[in-house]
C-alpha cells in the first residue's frame, strides 16, 4: 500500500466531503498488514453519530470505492463524521491531530450548507407541497428507487435503513403510543403520524425528497427539520389528496388551503435546489 502522509478530504460534485479509508489508514500510521482487518472493524464498530449510537450505514456513512486497475483491493469513501469517529477510537499516536482536522472540516461543511434567502424560500414552498400525502408518497418512492438502484436492484433492508435515517421505526412509534394508552392496532406508520404528528409526515417527506436527489443524510435531515419547523410555525394542514395529481406530475397544482401557491414538479425542484 502506498503510504500517503497527508490527509486528503475530497469534495464530491454534490458538495459532500469524504475521506478514503486507505488514506485515513495511512495517515494514522497503522500497520499495512492490518489494513483489511481494521477496515472490517471500522465498518462494524459502534459510534456516537449525531443521530444516535449505531453502526455505520452503507451509502449514508460510507460507500465502496472502486480502485482502478486493482479490483481486488477494497477501499471505501467515508463521511467526515465517520472518519473522525474512527480516528478518535484508533490506537494511532497521531489521532488527536487528525481528529481536529476532521472536526474543522465537519464544521466548515456545516457552515457551507447554510441556505441563501432564495433557498429558504424554496424550502418553504417545498414544505407547503409536502402538505399533500401524494407528494410525500412520491418522494418516498423515488428514495426507495434510488436505494434499490444503489444496491444492485435490491430493496432489502430498505425499511430498516429508512428508520435509521428518520430516527424511529413504526414499531417504536406504536410502542410509545401504547404506553400512553392510545389505540393504534392495525394502523400503518403513515396513519399513526397523520393522527398524532402530521408535521412529522412533512419532515419525512422532505428527507425522502432530498435523499432521492442524492443529497447526504445529514443534509436531508437538516432540510426535514427545517420543513417541520416551518409547518409548525405556519400551522399548515396536511391533506390526503391521493386521488389527484402530485408534485411529480408535469401539471402544476395549487394547495387547497391557505394562500394559493403553485407547487413544483420534480424538474423544477432539481433546478432550484442547489444546497
Amino acid at each position: 500500500m502506498i503510504q500517503t502522509m497527508q490527509l486528503q478530504i475530497i469534495t464530491s460534485k454534490k458538495g459532500t466531503q469524504v475521506v478514503c479509508a486507505s488514506n485515513l489508514h495511512a495517515i494514522l500510521q497503522l500497520a499495512d498488514h492490518h489494513y483489511s482487518m481494521n477496515i472490517r472493524r471500522w465498518l462494524e464498530e459502534l459510534y456516537e453519530f449525531q443521530d444516535g449510537i449505531r453502526k455505520p450505514i452503507k451509502l449514508q456513512d460510507y460507500a465502496p470505492r472502486k480502485v482502478k486497475d486493482n479490483p481486488v483491493f477494497k477501499d471505501y469513501y467515508l463521511s467526515v463524521e465517520l472518519a473522525k469517529h474512527i480516528t478518535l477510537s484508533s490506537k494511532s499516536k497521531v489521532k488527536q491531530k487528525y481528529a481536529r482536522i476532521l472536526r474543522e472540516a465537519q464544521q466548515e461543511e456545516s457552515i457551507n450548507n447554510q441556505l441563501t434567502k432564495e433557498q429558504v424560500e424554496t424550502v418553504m414552498d417545498l414544505t407547503k407541497a409536502m402538505c399533500l400525502l401524494s407528494n410525500q408518497e412520491a418522494s418516498k418512492k423515488r428514495h426507495l428507487d434510488l436505494y434499490a438502484q444503489r444496491n444492485g436492484g435490491s430493496a432489502a433492508n430498505w425499511w430498516k435503513y429508512r428508520a435509521s435515517v428518520l430516527g424511529y421505526s413504526a414499531k417504536q412509534l406504536k410502542t410509545q403510543l401504547e404506553r400512553i394508552g392510545e389505540e393504534i392496532k392495525g394502523k400503518s406508520q403513515q396513519q399513526i403520524l397523520f393522527q398524532f404528528d402530521q408535521y412529522e409526515l412533512i419532515r419525512a417527506g422532505m428527507i425522502d425528497l432530498f435523499l432521492s436527489m442524492g443529497k447526504s443524510a445529514d443534509h436531508a435531515k437538516t432540510m426535514g427539520d427545517l420543513a417541520k419547523r416551518f409547518a409548525t410555525e405556519c400551522a399548515l394542514e396536511v391533506i390526503d389528496d391521493r386521488q389527484g395529481p402530485t408534485l411529480f406530475t408535469q401539471k402544476q397544482n395549487k394547495l387547497s388551503s391557505g394562500p394559493e401557491k403553485e407547487l413544483f414538479h420534480i424538474g423544477t425542484v432539481q433546478q432550484k435546489i442547489r444546497v
